[in-house]
């Protein structure tokens, strides 16, 4: 078992995100209108596990050996949380997963309306492009294709589009798949755009890409036994809407034992794969339990 102090560590990085991500929302400017502004602000600063833009910052510290990073990889990890935000602020919507509560408080779309939901999605989702791109460093171009195409239809939203398949089967093959891409891909870009911020190797970079894969699906496994297994008080927002909806997911497929082996063996692929980046046990194997260990 790790000795590693991730509760010590996810509290300062949270905290650490929360200041950007205030900070950034403060830099997009008095031109936004005000009601749109409360409403992003509303969603984007709402807490969370900040799983992307913690992974974002560590991968990059694992590369730099230190714990300060560059204005890049800040952007880089509030844009994640940008993207990530919109997808769920679109995902709670009543034509999506038609959500009352998330993060334990109602739905942007409750408070703010329908139209407003979806345009502060549309914002945080281009917005997160601008602060990628807003710097002279010639890496930021790379890092805004890693953002496009794990966001986009190859990628988050491609996923989303095989979950609402009214014809989706009940097929591991086919679950796997759609996670990797809906839930999946947004991680391992996380992963991949903190090496590439700070100027990692190419063994890093295959090394990011094979930990976010695999954390990425243990993740959503994670979710999967969550939803049957833990109640709305504690995830903070509906549970059992995947069975009610008559969705497939890994216990369902599986069973929840097997589920539950099978993200076990994806952390310690991801472990594996990290290994020459911190020989000594650290944040990203601790990261890497984190995605199947916790309790919301």
């Amino acid at each position: 078992m790790s000795s590693f102090d991730l509760d010590a560590y996810l509290n300062t990085q949270q905290q650490r995100v929360e200041a950007l991500l205030r900070s950034r929302t403060e830099e997009l400017g008095t031109h936004v209108p005000p009601r749109l502004l409360e409403s992003i602000r509303y969603s984007l600063l709402a807490g969370g596990k900040r799983l992307r833009p913690v992974l974002c910052l560590s991968f990059a510290e694992a590369v730099l050996q230190q714990s300060t990073v560059s204005r890049v990889v800040e952007d880089c990890a509030c844009a994640l949380e940008f993207i990530h935000t919109y997808s769920l602020v679109h995902d709670d919507l009543p034509s999506m997963d038609d959500d009352d509560l998330r993060r334990g408080v109602p739905t942007n779309h409750k408070v703010y309306g329908e139209a407003m939901a979806i345009l502060a999605g549309d914002s945080l989702l281009t917005d997160a492009f601008a602060l990628v791109a807003g710097g002279p460093e010639p890496m930021r171009a790379a890092l805004c294709r890693e953002l496009a195409v794990a966001a986009g239809s190859s990628g988050m939203v491609g996923g989303q589009v095989l979950d609402i398949a009214e014809d989706r089967p009940a097929h591991i093959d086919y679950l796997t798949r759609m996670h990797r891409l809906k839930t999946g891909a947004l991680i391992r870009a996380a992963c991949r755009m903190g090496v590439i911020a700070a100027g990692g190797s190419a063994d890093a970079l295959a090394r990011a890409d094979a930990y976010g894969d695999a954390v990425g699906l243990a993740f959503q496994i994670a979710d999967d036994v969550l939803d049957v297994t833990s109640d709305a008080s504690t995830l903070g927002k509906p549970v059992g809407a995947d069975a009610a909806a008559g969705r497939h997911t890994f216990p369902a497929v599986l069973g929840l034992e097997e589920s539950k082996q099978l993200a076990a063996r994806k952390v310690a692929d991801a472990i594996a794969a990290v290994a020459p980046l911190e020989p000594r046990s650290g944040p990203l194997a601790a990261l890497a339990r984190y995605s199947v260990e916790r309790s919301s």
